[in-house]
């Protein structure tokens, strides 16, 4: 029989930064050479470039130093420092047969360890006996020596290369390799020497190319990262994005600087300029002062959709100046011809812009309205002109329980609803889909409505983004909330809800939007009455509606926007997760989501107080028993009372719940807290005192009613079972 070997324990897996000598170690750098790619693409591809690699190695075996990407629109590069020359060994174990089944009665190997043992590629003298939980069992450990890097890293980059993915891809050779865009060269250094990879059809080599004008014909001979990154700077290519992102910021201000001008911020359009060049020069040109009486927003638009310039801005009065800022991706002498073509190019869009402008407005906004019927909206959920007048209808309720007696309001709202997507049918939209609402409510300017008017329908798409800016105006608010909870509602209806992380219709983004609205604005509505109000005006519409009930599709909806409570409350307010289900989940039909935040920043600060986690194991301990032991829900009988502290607990409900409810109706919940806290001394006297399982069953059914008090009393501020403390 073999004998019982002692295991080595296993070689440590690599990772990021394990220690290694100098002489163990070496730099790799990759580098993929493109025709130019998108801008969009090229920092999530350098990111995943940098993920997919560290993820490679550490299940490779291969410990490294640090990793890092460079990349330009002409390339896209890995460098890793330190990366070792060796694979770290490891030991392999696998499990066999058991011992019984193994051998035979005389300790012979039975055909059954031999089996494994081919199987395993060891001898049957090298398996180990070892007991396990289901007995004695076969061993197979083996010693796996560590293959060299070289050797690893020309099987491991192909596969890296292969792993990168794009929001579009195509097929350029036979190889049938899909990218961005074809891949023209690769540069494969380990050590310094070359690493004669294939991918996408093309070996490897130690050449690369630099600026497409600037560059030599000849490209560029590497030997490191270092000579790489120099060498390309040399060549007119500067391959780190973050290099070049400082060398922009620093060219606009001193443009700025010297003409004496404000740069109007865009950190989308810095990142433009940062991956569609790889030597950014930034110059500045004009375009004819004529072009400011049309407004401000379509000419900002048409200079960075169209061409990717910076606007700039008064000093002093921060409004627009027929000024630009280009960044090129070339260096010339004389940067006057680039310039006068920058400016001929801006001249004809904005020609453009101010013919659709002019155009638009010889028709009034609300001579369009009748044609949103030819607008779809969605397939399944009809034309533009039905969603508008749900949302008119919509507006108006909610100005009206915003401000019951503001009938005015109610007019205005209106009266911007039944306008508000008449501006989808100008032209100026059409070239220019972001200014939605925007022109929209310079158009019902320009008709001669009211300023409060054109104001909501300017803002009706605010927030624009995640963190965006809100609606200032009530009416704007308003019109902002009554669109979202009617695109919301409108698409659950019809059962096109978000799952996982696919969201195409924005109804995350629109949900947070109205937690925010209601939320910063302080607007102390009822949530779940818009709800209602928008299913019943989305089936009215005649939809087909996804197969599930009308109480089933109001909790789906108030439970989505609830997920955004959520999130709102953990990441602005910083609130722990069980406080915050304590409060929604005991949210009733009424939902006042001001309300809700109030009530859990209230537990939040309640919670600090040392006498919070011992109250909370004792409402839990009532909460339990009434649960478990199923509450008959008889009334308290104080007849059947046996014990001073059964009617001490009892006087504390009825007294704290009075002064608890007071306090709530102010709105105190600091207060109303406080008389949660102040029955501590009851319910511990209670539980110290008595049994609640009684052997007389009225006795004990009278006790479940008094904790049953105790629970209503707690529960009418938030579900507190959702509290998590040590010992509850």
């Amino acid at each position: 029989m073999p004998k019982i070997q002692t295991l080595r324990r296993p070689a440590p897996s690599a990772k990021k930064g394990a220690p290694a000598s100098a002489a163990s170690t070496a730099e790799l750098l990759l580098e993929i050479g493109v025709e130019e790619l998108p801008y969009q693409f090229i920092a999530p591809a350098l990111v995943a470039l940098e993920n997919s690699a560290e993820q490679l190695f550490n299940e490779q075996r291969l410990s490294f130093q640090s990793i890092r990407t460079v990349g330009t629109p002409r390339r896209l590069t890995l460098v890793v420092e330190g990366l070792a020359t060796l694979q770290t060994s490891m030991v392999k174990e696998a499990m066999g047969p058991s011992k019984s089944v193994a051998f035979n009665s005389a300790g012979e190997p039975t055909r059954a360890a031999m089996g494994f043992a081919v199987g395993q590629k060891v001898s049957v003298q090298d398996l180990q006996i070892r007991q396990t939980p289901k007995g004695e069992y076969l061993f197979a450990v083996k010693q796996e020596d560590g293959r060299a890097a070289k050797v690893v890293l020309e099987e491991l980059l192909p596969q890296l290369i292969a792993k990168l993915t794009f929001p579009k891809a195509m097929k350029w050779n036979s190889a049938g390799a899909r990218f961005a865009r074809p891949v023209r060269w690769l540069v494969a250094l380990y050590g310094g020497a070359t690493l004669p990879i294939a991918a996408a059809g093309i070996t490897a080599g130690n050449k690369t190319a630099g600026h497409r004008v600037l560059g030599s014909p000849k490209g560029l001979v590497v030997r490191d990262a270092e000579s790489y990154l120099k060498g390309l700077e040399r060549q007119g290519a500067i391959a780190d994005p973050q290099r070049r992102r400082h060398m922009i910021e620093e060219q606009i201000a001193a443009l700025c600087k010297e003409n004496r001008f404000v740069l109007n911020g865009d950190e989308a359009l810095l990142d433009q300029a940062v991956y569609t060049t790889e030597c950014p020069n930034a110059i500045i040109g004009s375009f004819k002062p004529a072009y400011l009486e049309v407004p401000q927003e379509i000419l900002i638009t048409s200079m960075k959709e169209h061409q990717g310039f910076f606007s700039l801005l008064h000093k002093e009065t921060g409004k627009l100046v027929p000024h630009f800022i280009a960044v090129t991706n070339t260096r010339a002498k004389d940067m006057g011809l680039i310039r006068e073509g920058n400016e001929r190019v801006l001249a004809a869009r904005l020609a453009d812009a101010k013919f659709f402008f002019d155009e638009d407005r010889k028709i009034k906004l609300a001579e369009r309205v009748a044609k949103l019927a030819g607008v779809t909206f969605h397939q399944k959920l009809g034309t533009m002109e039905k969603k508008q007048q749900r949302v008119r209808k919509l507006a108006g309720f909610i100005a009206s329980s915003l401000r019951p007696q503001d009938t005015e309001l109610k007019k205005i709202c209106e009266r911007a609803a039944d306008l508000c997507k008449a501006d989808l049918l100008t032209g100026v939209v059409g070239e220019f889909p972001e200014l939605q609402g925007i022109m929209g409510g310079e158009y019902a300017k320009h008709d001669g409505e009211a300023d409060t008017v054109s104001r909501a329908i300017r803002e009706q798409y605010l927030p624009r983004s995640i963190e965006g800016e809100l609606p200032k105006t009530i009416a704007g608010q308003v019109l902002s909330l009554a669109d979202r909870v009617d695109s919301v509602a409108a698409f659950f209806y019809v059962g096109l809800v978000p799952t996982g992380s696919e969201d195409p219709f924005a109804l995350r983004r629109n949900a947070t939007a109205i937690v925010r609205i209601i939320l910063e604005g302080q607007l102390r509505i009822d949530v779940g009455s818009y709800v209602d109000t928008a299913r019943s005006l989305v089936m009215a519409d005649g939809l087909k509606g996804a197969p599930h009930s009308e109480q089933e599709g109001r909790r789906l909806m108030t439970d989505f926007i609830f997920e955004r409570v959520r999130h709102y409350a953990r990441i602005v307010h910083v609130l722990r997760d069980d406080v915050i289900e304590a409060v929604l989940k005991s949210a009733h039909a009424t939902v006042d989501l001001v309300d809700l935040v109030q009530r859990m920043k209230a537990i939040e600060s309640v919670t600090t107080k040392p006498e919070f986690d011992p109250l909370i194991v004792g409402f839990k301990r009532a909460h339990r028993l009434v649960e478990k032991e199923q509450w008959d829900r008889k009334p308290i009988d104080m007849a059947r009372f046996e014990n001073l502290t059964e009617s001490a607990l009892y006087q504390a409900t009825v007294d704290e719940r009075a002064k608890m409810k007071s306090a709530m109706t102010r709105g105190d919940y600091d207060q109303a807290l406080d008389a949660l806290v102040r029955m501590k001394p009851a319910i511990d006297a209670f539980f110290a005192a008595v049994m609640v399982n009684a052997e007389d069953p009225a006795v004990r059914s009278n006790r479940l009613s008094l904790l049953q008090q105790v629970d209503d009393v707690f529960g009418s501020f938030a579900d507190f079972s959702q509290i998590v403390v040590q010992g509850g």
